[in-house]
């Protein structure tokens, strides 16, 4: 920076352009505001149908969220204008009082070009002669450094900030201009170690790499700044490297204990930097995609995804670069394993490739599993990843039906058809991880949201792509009940995805055809058409792992709740209104509710008959745990409360109450999840069947009760008894169904 320029500098403008900011913050607020309470909580609200119910509220949903954004980004920048002008006015006045201490030891500045020169009084030495000139000039040239040093490090952090979003706003948060230049900083540093050979990393680059991705991992700017500079290339180089113990010898010895905490850190970099749309970032994942089905090298086999995948376990990936990653991965799946007839010859590892993944789960080779990770934190990716096609008819492949040659989806040959390659974890077992990912990935994609949390207000209605992927795991599951019994771990992703969809599980278990109970089960959204005979063998086969039960009886509960909250609303409209007798009404919810409690009962006792003690409390354990992670969202959860509150046109009215009721008959339903150690099979069974109907007829009877006080139904006064007549009836119903329906899954004590 000049000497002039700092010295007579006028931050009045500076001023202004900070004041500006700062009101403009009150405006997107009070916009964040409007959006928020206004149009988005309008929106949830609405009556909507259609598409309209998973488009226009995602729509308004986004629109909603661009105003947060635009709050934060212009926070960001306001606040590094705002800490850039302080620290510059700081600079000036440590210049001029520089200045003037010259003056006292006769010492003259003046400005000389962009410059400065310091000179002795012609009239008066200095007392310190030219050490005193030299002293006030590294002073003054000092300040002007570290002026330049903010002035060029806002500049860039502003520009920064701002390429990270292409369009719309980034929702990256910076107190200061010291955070957001430091974050430059780091990622340069932290790049040059990055960029080493291999064999020239020692442990203490590793260390410092590791801890510095490891705190800054979260941060958009350095994540960008650090990938873009390391480069696509760099990046795979740097983690194969890492792992080749013949060109690694000095970091792996040392350090082998410490990589999987690195490989997570830097999975969360990476995750963060594909987020940004710089020019940088957008040339790092297309050249990430395009090395993907390549090997590393000429004498490499390693493939490019080989590496990357296991860098995407962690973070969640730009959508856009997702989708890309996948499509370049099907590809290499299917020239590989001749178009799905055999195990994909490019993911089997050879003995001596490295171990790409360090968390003890797989060997890392296979990079569909690290993928599938990644999908199950991107829910929209995932929907039409898997909904895409693998195969269609026409091309060489034989994959049939019904004699005939089929079209073949991603999901078809993932979830179906692929013969995966062989993998063991750190135990020397058979990995459990590229098919529970599968499953995790699937939650992601029928659900709307990311595996393994629930879903919000903000969830939208199951849209085309989803309802069709849930019918696909429905009936692949009846047709084939290994898909479950030998991997039973999916089934906790399984019973999740169940218990979001309760609404077209009921319609498909009344056999109605001509759908007058679809103004029972309301939904919002498109449906997922099932047959009652698929529907009962897949809930039969979930039931029978204690997170999968879990998560579609405490679903069916609060949804049961929720339905008769709905249902015995007086101010429902008559065009929603399912019956003009609220008896019947209650009695056809509360069947329905029996015959899923049923059919999930049946298949308890058939898990808990082998290992009766062991079993029963890990069910009631996983009953308790997800009774509570329920609990705090009550109404919300799609397919129990959001989709189907959203559905009803009686709008807020309806949903005003539903949480308080369904909360009550959580809490009454599971207080007593404790667990109760049986000793033989045989009376397990056999008493499971009979306190499970006695629990779910009082169960039923008490939400029945509730909603109607809830509505002031005084008129209602025998709603409980018709509500338990009718779980009786369900109950009972479900034990003939399974025997006609499930035979050949059940064990014969």
């Amino acid at each position: 920076m000049d000497f002039e320029a700092l010295h007579s500098a006028n931050f009045k403008l500076l001023d202004d352009t900070v004041a500006d900011w700062t009101s403009m913050l009150g405006r997107l607020q009070a916009l964040k505001q409007d959006a928020r309470d206004g149009l988005q909580g309008k929106a949830r609200k609405a009556n909507w149908a259609g598409d309209n119910a998973v488009i226009g509220r995602e729509f308004v949903g986004k629109t909603a969220g661009e105003f947060g954004d635009a709050l934060t980004q212009a926070t960001s920048i306001r606040n590094i204008m705002r800490d850039t002008r302080d620290e510059l006015k700081t600079q000036q006045r440590l210049l001029k009082e520089a200045v003037e201490r010259g003056r006292g030891k006769n010492l003259t500045v003046t400005a000389n070009g962009g410059g400065f020169i310091v000179r002795e009084n012609p009239d008066k030495k200095a007392p310190g002669g030219q050490s005193d000139v030299n002293g006030l000039r590294d002073e003054l040239q000092g300040i002007l450094n570290r002026a330049t040093e903010i002035d060029t490090s806002a500049s860039t952090s502003l520009k920064a900030l701002v390429d990270l979003a292409d369009h719309g706003f980034s929702d990256a948060v910076y107190k200061d201009r010291d955070s957001a230049a430091n974050a430059v900083k780091e990622a340069e540093k932290l790049a040059a170690l990055a960029k080493k050979k291999p064999e020239d990393l020692t442990p203490a680059d590793f260390d410092a790499l590791n801890a510095g991705l490891g705190k800054y991992s979260g941060d958009p700017i350095f994540a960008e700044h650090f990938a873009s500079t390391v480069g696509a290339k760099g990046t795979l180089d740097l983690w194969a490297g890492l792992n080749d113990i013949q060109k690694n010898r000095d970091v792996f010895p040392d350090r082998h204990e410490k990589y999987a905490e690195l490989q997570k850190n830097l999975s969360l970099t990476l995750a963060s930097a594909t987020q940004a749309d710089t020019p940088e970032m957008s040339r790092w994942k297309y050249d990430m995609v395009n090395m993907a089905d390549q090997p590393l090298s000429k004498n490499s086999t390693t493939f490019g995804a080989q590496v990357m995948s296991n860098l995407m376990r962690w973070g969640n990936f730009d959508d856009r670069f997702l989708k890309d990653y996948g499509s370049k991965l099907i590809g290499v799946e299917k020239s590989s394993s001749g178009n799905g007839r055999h195990t994909p010859m490019a993911w089997t590892r050879l003995g001596m490739d490295p171990y790409l993944n360090r968390t003890g789960s797989d060997s890392g080779s296979d990079p569909m599993i690290g993928f599938l990770a990644a999908l199950a934190k991107s829910p929209d990716v995932a929907t039409d990843f898997f909904n895409e096609t693998f195969l269609t008819k026409d091309e060489d492949h034989e994959f049939k039906e019904d004699g005939k040659k089929r079209d073949l989806s991603n999901f078809d040959y993932l979830f179906k058809e692929r013969d995966w390659p062989p993998e063991v974890d750190n135990e020397q077992e058979d990995s459990i991880e590229g098919r529970n990912n599968l499953a995790r990935a699937l939650e992601a994609a029928t659900t709307g949201h990311p595996a393994g949390e629930m879903p919000t207000h903000d969830t939208l209605p199951h849209n085309a792509g989803q309802a069709k992927l849930m019918e696909g795991i429905v009936k692949y599951v009846s047709e084939d009940s290994e898909l479950l019994t030998k991997n039973g771990f999916m089934s906790d992703s399984m019973g999740q995805i169940a218990s979001e969809y309760l609404p077209d599980i009921n319609r498909a278990m009344t056999n109605d055809a001509d759908k007058d109970t679809d103004r029972l089960f309301p939904i919002s959204g498109s449906q997922a058409t099932m047959s009652h005979k698929d529907v009962t063998r897949f809930l039969f086969l979930v039931g029978q792992d204690d997170e999968g039960y879990a998560a579609v009886e405490v679903g069916q509960k609060a949804y049961m709740a929720n339905l008769m909250d709905y249902h015995l609303n007086p101010d429902l409209p008559d065009k929603v209104r399912y019956s003009e007798d609220p008896q019947f009404t209650v009695e056809q919810i509360a069947q329905g509710s029996g015959e899923v409690s049923g059919v999930l009962a049946q298949a308890r006792a058939e898990a808990v008959a082998g290992e009766a003690e062991e079993k029963d409390k890990a069910y009631e354990h996983s009953v308790a745990q997800m009774k509570n992670g329920i609990s705090g969202t009550v109404g919300t959860i799609t397919g129990v409360g959001a989709t189907f509150i959203a559905s009803p046109v009686a709008g807020e009215a309806v949903g005003g109450v539903s949480g308080t009721v369904t909360s009550m008959l959580l809490e009454e339903i599971f207080k007593d999840a404790e667990g109760k150690a049986k000793d033989e099979a045989g009376p397990v069974m056999g008493e499971h069947w009979e306190s499970g109907m006695k629990s779910n007829s009082m169960y039923t009877e008490k939400a029945a009760e509730l909603a109607a006080q809830a509505h002031g139904r005084a008129d209602l006064k025998d709603v409980g008894e018709w509500a338990r007549r009718g779980a009786q009836d369900g109950f009972r119903a479900s034990g003939v169904n399974v025997i006609a329906m499930a035979a050949d899954l059940k064990t014969d004590i």
